[in-house]
């Protein structure tokens, strides 16, 4: 466990510290899982907990998204004022589903427990997940049960939220080599009650957090209507949902889009949900 100096895209006033490699669960079985903690300079902080993409079956904490790379994301939330917790979860070379989730909620349990020695608020927590992240971001958000205690909202960047449908766009319910089909350990049409289960959209109950949801127009990997729907869902049982579609921007945010605009805009809402 190392603590060194964080380097922010813009230098902030104080700046934040980061703390590396720090365990928050050991599955029986498994490797350890670790987070890397930014903390502002200040204590009594609300916490992003970040979880990264790669279809489940690749990603690391160490990156928001191939198209912001290095510190430099997680150091600008945390100038903001908010703490950053990115975290391991066990890929779907390690686990199935709902190991993920599992270990999600494990994270939160170790903040509720720990927060309070690194200047942690654990009452005040967004969840903020792109692509296969986001999709656990949500199923722990809109779990029945004390897992998603201190959960105050969601931002969720092109997450997958009907597996369903999702794979009948990529080769169909049949095929066990798409990346939902790994991750819930057979073809998605093999048991559709599971994949739905794994599925946000067939999640959302109506006392869900506010869910600050973008996706970009051209995404060729996880269609803009995977986000449409569960916006649909959300705002359906009462809940607050905020939808920005981004015009031309692709999966991981490629393309010539304002990937600056596009970190602001989940900022402020993550600031505004936890105030």
């Amino acid at each position: 466990m190392t603590t060194e100096p964080a380097t922010p895209a813009a230098a902030p006033a104080l700046t934040p510290t980061v703390l590396r490699d720090v365990v928050f669960a050991e599955p029986v079985g498994f490797r350890p899982l670790s987070l890397d903690l930014w903390r502002p300079a200040t204590t009594g902080v609300p916490v992003v907990v970040f979880l990264h993409g790669g279809g489940w079956r690749v990603g690391s904490r160490r990156t928001m998204t191939p198209t912001m790379p290095g510190d430099g994301p997680f150091a600008r939330i945390a100038a903001a004022g908010l703490a950053v917790a990115s975290i391991d979860y066990r890929l779907s070379g390690e686990a199935c589903f709902p190991a993920q989730v599992d270990d999600v909620a494990a994270a939160l349990a170790w903040l509720r427990e720990n927060g309070d020695e690194h200047g942690l608020d654990a009452s005040r927590i967004v969840l903020w997940g792109e692509s296969a992240g986001a999709t656990l971001a949500a199923l722990v958000a809109l779990s029945r049960d004390d897992a998603r205690a201190g959960v105050r909202g969601v931002v969720d960047w092109y997450g997958p939220s009907d597996l369903a449908v999702l794979a009948e766009d990529q080769g169909g319910l049949d095929d066990p080599d798409l990346r939902e089909a790994g991750w819930l350990g057979h073809a998605v049409g093999a048991d559709l009650d599971r994949a739905h289960a794994a599925s946000p959209v067939f999640q959302v109950v109506s006392g869900a957090p506010p869910f600050h949801i973008a996706h970009g127009t051209v995404d060729g990997a996880v269609p803009a209507s995977q986000s449409v729907a569960l916006a649909q869902a959300l705002l359906g049982a009462g809940a607050e949902a905020e939808l920005t579609l981004v015009p031309g921007a692709g999966h991981l945010w490629q393309g010539d889009v304002d990937r600056d605009a596009i970190l602001d805009a989940a900022i402020a809402f993550s600031r505004r949900v936890t105030s």
